[in-house]
């Protein structure tokens, strides 16, 4: 982490987990242990009709509520889908763009991710982007190439001024849900290149300015590690953040001098 030039965050992703109600109990036991977390925000991205449960659940806990997934268009006949506009009008301010499970399972393209980013940030709120490799990219040694071209293609057409809106989040997808990590080495060395790739298209102040996830299966006991890599920034975190205390925990790692 690097305070001096750019916020650290840690962001939970509940997936398709939690009902309304179920909701209300992680807030309610969240607040007998949420710590004051002096250096790190902290914001928790909920299945869509939860929404406006977590807004009020969590507006005593200095948590903020993101959407897991938006549609790019502002109105029409897209039966099922959910814009912008109508996120922030429920009190969203992040949305996760192109998780590597949307792009697998439901087959979003580059493309698609770039227009869900703009369409993010023409709404006023902040984007988390995500990107990652598998591991038969990893072990042909094109992590790099294939993150880099990922980041370019979803920033494609952002101005540099909404940039600063922007979190980057990598996430290597053989390390999600699997039990397997990258080591707190490999996690920094991708998101060094990825500081790297920003740093390119929009030049140094720019790119120091960006936070940088790691989305890997981050939990109680890799945390600390992890944020310790100076282009880590925080987290996008998956199981521990269905459990308050794996997440306070996190939380706390996150809160390193």
């Amino acid at each position: 982490m690097n305070r001096r030039y750019r916020k650290t965050v840690i962001a939970g992703n509940w997936k398709m987990n939690m009902t309304a109600s179920e909701t209300k109990k992680f807030a309610e036991e969240m607040k007998k242990i949420m710590p004051r977390a002096k250096w790190c925000d902290t914001l928790i991205c909920v299945p869509a009709c939860n929404i406006s449960t977590a807004v009020k659940a969590f507006k005593d806990l200095r948590i903020s509520v993101g959407a897991e997934n938006v549609f790019y268009e502002e109105k029409g006949a897209y039966t099922g889908e959910i814009s912008a506009a109508m996120l922030r009008d429920l009190g969203v301010k992040y949305v996760i763009c192109g998780h590597s499970e949307r792009r697998e399972l439901f087959g979003e393209t580059d493309q698609v991710v770039n227009r869900k980013v703009r369409a993010v940030l023409d709404a006023g709120m902040c984007p988390i982007l995500c990107v990652g490799e598998t591991l038969e990219q990893r072990e042909a040694g094109v992590t790099g190439d294939w993150i880099s071209l990922q980041v370019k293609s979803a920033l494609y057409g952002v101005p540099a001024d909404k940039l600063r809106r922007c979190i980057v989040a990598y996430e290597p997808i053989w390390a999600i849900g699997t039990g397997k990590n990258a080591t707190a080495e490999q996690a920094g060395e991708v998101c060094e290149g990825i500081r790297a790739t920003i740093r390119a298209l929009y030049g140094a102040r720019i790119a120091r300015s960006v936070t940088i996830q790691y989305g890997g299966s981050m939990n109680p006991k890799n945390a600390a590690e992890l944020l310790a890599q100076p282009d880590i920034d925080g987290g996008l975190v998956g199981g521990a953040s269905l459990k308050p205390e794996q997440f306070v925990e996190i939380i706390q790692a996150a809160n390193q001098d």
